[in-house]
């Protein structure tokens, strides 16, 4: 297993970046980083696994089973993002729909990012989107692979993992680096994006507009 301190290329091509946006917004960058630990880490162990295993990843463009899940853990810098990114980014039509979608939103629903069969906020979402992968048959609907067929799911390498949520702990005013610490965070700072109260976020994205005409 690559040792997530030396996967520098891989890091740079997984990095999304909002450069503006980064300088202006300190978090921003911290958030970015640890998602782009995130995704190499993911594709690294993908191609092991299809090679060790030789099953192919059924997840492909189009399949929203993730999304439908009734818990789909997110952390407080991830909700920080995931707001400044549907106040700030999403624009026309889709802003209105996803309105809509928050508004009306309420457990046992897709998830209210989910429009037309695709995540949009696809480039800031949660690590535990980015780590829900599953090979073989593509889940059916309503099925929740993790009890059906625990061995089809991706387990997420915890080095990378771990040092994606160190990444993030300035955030928390978290000055230690250790295991132990990134464990408190994983374990005591989690909401579950089915259950929060999406209402305020379309709040935050009508005061954006009413700044910005």
């Amino acid at each position: 297993m690559d040792d997530p301190e030396n996967t520098d290329t891989d890091f740079a091509r997984a990095r999304v970046s909002f450069p503006g946006e980064e300088a202006r917004l300190p978090w921003l960058a911290m958030l970015l980083d640890a998602y782009a630990i995130v995704d190499t880490g993911v594709a690294i162990a993908i191609k092991e696994q299809e090679e060790e295993r030789g099953v192919k990843l059924a997840c492909r463009k189009g399949c929203e089973a993730c999304c439908t899940q009734s818990d789909i853990p997110v952390y407080p810098l991830e909700l920080v993002g995931l707001y400044w990114f549907a106040a700030e980014k999403i624009s026309g039509p889709e802003r209105d729909t996803l309105k809509q979608n928050l508004i009306f939103h309420t457990k046992g629903r897709p998830c209210p990012f989910l429009m037309e069969c695709a995540c949009s906020v696809h480039a800031i979402r949660p690590v535990s989107c980015r780590q829900f992968n599953v090979f073989g048959e593509p889940c059916a609907p309503g099925e929740d692979p993790f009890f059906t067929r625990r061995d089809d799911v991706l387990t997420p390498v915890k080095a990378y993992t771990n040092r994606a949520f160190s990444v993030m702990l300035p955030f928390y005013d978290v000055k230690e680096t250790t295991d132990e610490a990134v464990d408190r965070i994983i374990n005591g700072e989690v909401i579950n994006l089915q259950s929060f109260d999406w209402k305020k976020l379309v709040r935050t994205m009508e005061g954006y507009d009413s700044r910005n005409p």
